[in-house]
């Protein structure tokens, strides 16, 4: 069928639908080709048929191909079809395409000069975002005060000038940390605070395109569904890919490595910055899944790990300035160091099986210290979220005061040293000995107070608890 024909068709249908297709005229998402399922900024002018059914020209095109090419009686098919035998209604079909899967429309230029877009303005200095990380996280002074800039200096290479020939690289950051000790809660409330899409993902399920597993540019999609489908805002977003190190380079190994260095190969091109086609609303390309294209160029991308064994390679390499005599080092001299990450080198991590490429495309480097028994008290309660204040209202909701005294604060980070297993111990730890007390405190409404001692938390004694109007002893409780 010829061109002309195709376009008067298209106007004819489009004219028959006007009435059905207003209501996606106005909508805020785009149409999809409901054949091919591309949204209509990939596939082009949209033919709208009745029943609300979208198909683009290049669908038409092929559906009308076939029908001239065939040699099939359509008309005495359709005459001959049995009474119990219909034809399958496409509007329901249609309707069946999940709104995970809509992609919302590119606003004009007009539309986004009205309204108030994100800018320099809305990212806080340096130094007031840091106090701001101080009220949600205790120490790691080092970690927020480099996670700060780098953030701070990414955003204005975002909404820098393009006048001159100075161009800005991407601040990515790489963080190395022991487990429990804040990688992801840090990212998380860096995105609260400003107020930008966030999306957590993990690299041990990342292989090479084509094996099972998630593609590797199921990260961006994962972005794009955090941005509510909203490619513009998700090119501003945030994506932290924790585990990191689960994909370094296998060692001696003969088969092919499809989830260590093909992995880093493949997000090369993510970091750097490019043009990226990603699923909506699924992880994986498939036929039935509309695709749509972000942009990564000023994605802010943080990888983060806890890099096992690497302290191993540090030590190794610090060692080697042994030498006999007088000023060799002990060979055991590093092996008591707490923060030992802190003396990682990029050489290091090349070691450990990162591959150079994937390095130089995260220049901002930092470590996050293990948390001290001192440190673990602060967290149960000094951030704004902090796991005390968290029963504390639960109690309160039953008029019931909740106290902890120093002692007890001490014996549960204890505890949670212990684990080995980071700040994360502390709400399992704390679950263990309210069960018992949130069990039983509904029961009697006499209760007004409780205070868990020291002599509880080490299994020695029980809680205190006073009834209502009882006068309270002064025993040093923490309030």
């Amino acid at each position: 069928m010829s061109e002309d024909k195709i376009d008067k068709t298209t106007d004819v249908l489009t004219d028959e639908s006007a009435n059905n297709q207003k209501k996606d005229d106005s909508s805020e998402y785009e149409k999809v080709c409901f054949m091919c399922r591309r949204p209509e900024s990939k596939a082009g002018r949209m033919i709208g048929l009745p029943g609300g059914i979208n198909i683009c020209t290049d669908c038409m095109q092929k559906s009308f191909d076939t029908m001239n090419n065939g040699n099939m009686d359509y008309s005495s098919l359709m005459n001959n079809l049995p009474p119990n035998v219909s034809m399958i209604d496409l509007s329901s079909l249609q309707n069946q395409i999940p709104q995970n899967q809509r992609v919302k429309k590119a606003k004009p230029k007009e539309e986004k000069k009205q309204e108030k877009t994100f800018s320099l303005d809305d990212i806080p200095a340096p130094h007031i975002l840091k106090e701001m990380l101080d009220q949600y996280v205790i120490g790691q002074e080092k970690a927020k005060k480099v996670m700060s800039v780098a953030v701070y200096n990414h955003y204005k290479r975002v909404f820098a000038q393009k006048e001159d020939d100075v161009e800005i690289e991407k601040s990515n950051m790489l963080m190395i940390g022991p487990t429990g000790s804040g990688k992801t809660y840090l990212v998380q409330t860096l995105a609260k605070l400003l107020d930008v899409p966030l999306a957590l993902t993990d690299a041990t399920s990342l292989t090479e395109a084509g094996y099972i597993g998630d593609d590797i540019e199921s990260v961006v999609s994962k972005l794009l569904a955090a941005a509510d489908n909203d490619v513009e805002r998700a090119q501003h977003g945030i994506i932290f890919i924790d585990e990191i190190d689960k994909i370094a380079k296998k060692k001696n190994t003969n088969q092919r490595d499809v989830s260590g260095e093909a992995v880093q190969q493949g997000m090369l091109k993510l970091l750097e910055g490019s043009d990226i086609e990603v699923p909506v609303g699924a992880n994986s390309k498939n036929a039935m899944v509309p695709l749509t294209t972000v942009n990564t160029r000023n994605i802010l991308f943080i990888c983060g790990g806890a890099f096992p064994d690497l302290t191993e390679i540090i030590k190794e390499r610090l060692n080697k300035k042994s030498a006999m005599g007088f000023q060799s080092d002990l060979k055991d001299k590093y092996d008591k160091e707490p923060n030992l990450l802190s003396k990682v080198t990029t050489e290091d991590l090349r070691t450990f099986g990162m591959v150079p490429e994937f390095l130089g495309r995260l220049p901002v480097l930092f470590t996050l210290e293990s948390l001290t028994e001192e440190m673990m008290v602060e967290i149960l309660k000094e951030p704004k979220n902090a796991i005390l204040k968290q029963y504390k209202k639960l109690l309160a909701m039953d008029e019931v005061k909740l106290e902890f005294n120093e002692g007890a604060l001490h014996a549960i980070a204890k505890l949670a040293l212990e684990k080995k297993t980071g700040a994360r111990a502390l709400r399992a730890i704390i679950e263990d000995f309210m069960l018992d007390i949130m069990y039983e405190i509904p029961k009697d409404d006499n209760i007004g107070e409780v205070v868990i001692t020291q002599e509880y938390i080490e299994h020695k004694g029980g809680p205190q608890i006073f009834l209502r109007g009882q006068e309270i002893p002064q025993l040093g409780v923490l309030s």
